[in-house]
This record gives C-alpha cells, sequence and structure tokens, in this order.
C-alpha cells in the first residue's frame, strides 16, 4: 500500500477545493440557509403530519444532508471532468498508485468536503432552533456513507462524461431528482401509498431519513432497515469505482 503516493492524491484534491472555499464551502451552506429561512416563513409554526415534529427541526437534517451529497458528488465529479479537459488524467494512471489506492484518496476528500459544509451549516443553525443531536453514531453513519456512495457516483459519472453538458445531464436528471424527491422537504408519509413504495427504492431516501433520525428520534422507516441497504450501497459504490478505474474505463481516450 502506498500510503505516502495516497496522502499525496488526498491532500491535493483537499487543497483544490479549500483554495475556492467560497464556492465550494461557504456558498452551498448559504443556499440551504436560504431553503430554511423561505420555508421558515412558508410554513410558520406547523407540525409534520404524523411525525409530530416542528417542521423546521424536521427541515434541518434534511437539508444539511442535501448539501453533504451534493457537494461530496461535486468534488469528484468536477476532479475527473477538469482532468480529462485538460489532458492531465494520464498523469494519475502513470502514478504508482493503485485502484484501490485512488478510490481511498478521492472518496476520503469527498467526505472531508460533506464533513465542513455539514459541520458550517450546523454550526451556524443549531444555536437558532431547539434541535438536538440524540446519536451521534447514527449521524455519523449516514453522513459518512451517504458521502462516499455520491462521491463514488460523482467519479463514475466524472469517468462517463466526455463534456460538463454530459455531466450537467446526469446531476440535473437523475442525482437531483433522486435528492429532493427523497423526504428533504417532506415526510413520505404524506405522500399516497403507491408513491411511498416507489420511494423505497430510492437509496437516498434511507440516506436522509436515517440521518433525520440521528436528531429527532423519529422518521418514516425503521433506521436499522436503511443499515443494510446503505452499506450494501456503498459497498457496491466502491466496488465498481475500483474495477472502472483498475480498467481505465473512458480514462484512455
Amino acid at each position: 500500500m502506498n500510503w505516502y503516493g495516497c496522502w499525496t492524491l488526498f491532500s491535493r484534491e483537499t487543497r483544490r477545493f479549500l483554495k475556492v472555499n467560497m464556492q465550494t464551502v461557504i456558498a452551498p451552506a448559504l443556499t440551504a440557509v436560504m431553503y430554511l429561512i423561505v420555508f421558515r416563513y412558508a410554513m410558520g409554526d406547523r407540525q409534520v403530519p404524523g411525525l409530530d415534529v416542528d417542521y423546521f427541526n424536521f427541515l434541518i437534517p434534511g437539508l444539511v444532508m442535501m448539501a453533504m451529497l451534493q457537494n461530496a458528488f461535486a468534488n469528484t465529479s468536477s476532479s475527473m471532468m477538469v482532468g480529462k479537459l485538460m489532458n492531465v488524467q494520464i498523469f494519475l494512471m502513470m502514478a504508482p498508485l493503485s485502484a484501490a489506492e485512488l478510490v481511498i484518496a478521492f472518496l476520503a476528500a469527498a467526505v472531508l468536503r460533506a464533513v465542513i459544509v455539514a459541520a458550517v451549516l450546523l454550526a451556524i443553525l443549531l444555536p437558532f432552533t431547539g434541535l438536538g443531536i440524540e446519536h451521534v453514531w447514527m449521524i455519523l453513519f449516514y453522513g459518512v456513507c451517504g458521502s462516499i456512495i455520491m462521491g463514488g457516483l460523482g467519479l463514475i459519472g466524472g469517468m462517463w462524461a466526455k463534456t460538463f453538458d454530459d455531466m450537467a445531464l446526469l446531476n440535473n436528471f437523475i442525482i437531483m431528482p433522486l435528492t429532493f424527491l427523497s423526504g428533504v422537504f417532506y415526510s413520505v408519509k404524506q405522500l399516497p401509498e403507491m408513491w411511498q413504495s416507489v420511494n423505497h427504492w430510492n437509496p437516498f431516501f434511507y440516506l436522509i431519513d436515517g440521518f433525520r433520525f440521528g436528531f429527532l428520534t423519529v422518521g418514516d422507516t425503521d433506521p436499522s432497515q436503511g443499515v443494510s441497504i446503505v452499506l450494501l450501497a456503498c459497498v457496491l459504490t466502491i466496488a465498481a469505482c475500483w474495477r472502472l478505474l483498475a480498467v481505465g474505463w473512458r480514462l484512455k481516450e
């Protein structure tokens, strides 16, 4: 295991997003805060039907998790896309790093960016709400696993896409709908029974519901059920990233 090379790539990826922190950290946090302000005044002091939870407190964990997922995806996808367009990916493939080491470095940087964004958001919002932290392990588990899954999907999307239009297509028609329709802004129990069943096939639903349960101890499903599903999705995503990097899929064109 080339730990020094893996650390070097991780450091490069970390410095890359920290150098433009206004775009990669502050802007996503500000966007989430604006969502909260709008919904706070739009919904007032309403309770979430079926959960007996204040809507404002219900919304915060969902928005934090959504910000984590989107930033993890953006970190790896943008890195791969910029590398391909600048024709520097060949140097990545020539480096003395195995596919496993590449996956570890890229996904670790994606998780770090997601965690920093979440920490900034929570630091801003928690003092103004009655939201508590009930199950730290669940918050960390779903937050880290969700970031790994989305970082892996960003890595695969970056390898697949040839232009930024391809990446926008993937983000706008697959990633964004699955994220927004996974219960960020509403309880899935409010949907018709058929759509509740459909939503249970959306892995993002379990990520957001489990993350929210860590704060509120209420959710739309049993959080223990989501653990196995999230772990399976995490393993499959990592395995796919490793295999595609090992064969240099679409990186040699």
